[in-house]
């Protein structure tokens, strides 16, 4: 006699299909999806004011001594008092005895001072050769969940409490890295948008000054083309609760240069599309007012992306310790290959029959970056990841922790959060994740930028000596 078995079959069993249709709403048609939209937009608000002031702006929180000391300026606690007390004219901070808070405003203002008076051989301000432009980095993947705005956004963060002015441009249409800086874009014309417009309008009037001097018709410019003309840099940078951090936002509607590009590139075929954002921060004088540009990509290698990346000085590619983010990464970097080899390619052809000079695209450095690390489940597809990128791998793997997660839920970075909601090892182990990519980004930087140096130097001995 057979025993039925006590184990449960799995719940796809058994299942009725009338009793199903009964769980189901009705058909869902178009206007649903903007009832969604709509509903997913009250939350998104509401989510996002969790990391906001009662006021319904962002506000960056006051630093502690401890912090100050241990993270930001390289002076021990009773120094920075004894300073304090002999210059009454620096900022004080808030708080009785020791148990001092100071704003990022009156951090910077002590850096300038220490910069001046402290001792030579300490780094109290970062290193940015004076008369060498801003480094551009992108930080690009065309693969979503990889921690590439959460990156981004970090870095952001560490160098503007290292000291360094930072502009983040969000490129991405969803807008999380507006999110997060506290932006506020109405429109398209509050993005990049109406820069990449501008840029092609000026190409097309240098256009249509050749072709009234050859006696043809003048390409007609609508009228987005002739508003982009009135707009500059400054006019879609906008201040955030970061002091040094100032951002050029994103919202939905940025995607539409996505379709409209194609389109103005197939009107003017000398139109070099992928140079639009690089004239826009040249032009902007966004190279000299800043000294860090981080661009904040799509996940897609649209038009978007290939401006950022045809902009940046340094690529960083974050991707998880797993194969189907190793497997797209490198098809990622083919792709990267493809779109700009082919540029190549067909820019030369027509320098080399008009006999001007070759283009080449370079970078100072391209690094792909582990995110959200699990030492105890992925350091052998780390270490594999690691052996076939080889230099083009960070040495650090960066790890998830909870003060990640904690700080991700009230959309703000881990630099924003206060170290009293934690426990203090928990806190040191949080930022330390980020101090240290920041630590390796910032080596790249400094190592670029001597290098830019160096080469500067030289050059200018080779004018002196004829």
């Amino acid at each position: 006699m057979d025993r039925k078995s006590d184990t449960p079959l799995p719940p796809y069993f058994n299942l009725d299909p009338q009793t199903a249709a009964g769980k189901l709403s009705d058909p869902v048609d178009t206007a649903r999806f903007a009832k969604a939209a709509a509903f997913a937009g009250r939350g998104r608000d509401d989510l996002a004011k969790r990391g906001y002031a009662p006021d319904g702006r962002k506000k960056l929180r006051k630093f502690s001594t401890w912090e100050v000391c241990r993270y930001l300026i390289p002076v021990a606690p009773a120094h920075l008092r004894r300073v304090l007390n002999k210059n009454p004219d620096l900022p004080q901070g808030e708080g009785q005895g020791s148990a001092k808070w100071f704003s990022l405003e009156e951090i910077l203002t002590l850096r300038d001072h220490f910069a001046t008076e402290g001792v030579s051989t300490k780094e109290y301000r970062p290193y940015r050769p004076e008369g060498l432009p801003a480094k551009v980095v992108a930080v690009a993947n065309f693969k979503g969940g990889v921690g590439k705005t959460s990156s981004a956004a970090h870095l952001a963060m560490s160098a503007a409490l290292d000291g360094y002015k930072v502009l983040v441009v969000d490129l991405d249409s969803q807008g999380s890295m507006t999110s997060i800086m506290g932006g506020t874009v109405e429109d398209e014309w509050q993005t990049v948008f109406p820069l990449l417009a501008r840029d092609y309008a000026t190409q097309l009037q240098a256009e249509n000054r050749v072709r009234a001097a050859g006696g043809d018709p003048e390409f007609p410019l609508d009228e987005t083309l002739t508003e982009a003309l009135g707009v500059s840099l400054r006019n879609v940078v906008q201040k955030t609760h970061w002091p040094n951090i100032d951002l050029i936002g994103a919202q939905l509607n940025l995607y539409w240069a996505e379709f409209q590009i194609p389109v103005w590139r197939m009107n003017l075929r000398n139109w070099q599309l992928w140079d639009a954002l690089t004239n826009a921060l040249d032009d902007g004088g966004a190279l000299d007012e800043y000294d860090i540009i981080l661009l904040d990509t799509p996940p897609a290698l649209g038009y978007l992306t290939i401006n950022a990346l045809a902009a940046a000085d340094i690529i960083l590619v974050p991707l998880g310790a797993s194969f189907l983010e190793f497997d797209s990464t490198g098809r990622f970097f083919d792709m990267l290959y493809s779109t700009f080899s082919s540029i190549e390619d067909g820019e030369n052809a027509a320098r080399r029959r008009a006999g001007l000079p070759e283009m080449k695209f370079e970078w100072d450095v391209v690094r792909a970056i582990i995110t959200r690390f699990d030492a105890s489940q992925q350091t052998d597809l780390a270490n594999v990841i690691q052996a076939y990128f080889g230099d083009m791998t960070n040495a650090y793997r960066q790890e998830y922790t909870s003060m990640v997660g904690q700080a991700g839920e009230s959309v703000s970075g881990i630099y924003e959060a206060d170290y009293r909601d934690f426990n203090r090892a928990t806190y040191v182990r949080g930022r330390e994740t980020f101090d240290r990519t920041y630590a390796e980004f910032k080596e790249i930087l400094l190592g670029s930028w001597w290098r830019d140096d160096q080469e500067r130097t030289h050059t200018e001995q080779e004018v002196a000596n004829g």
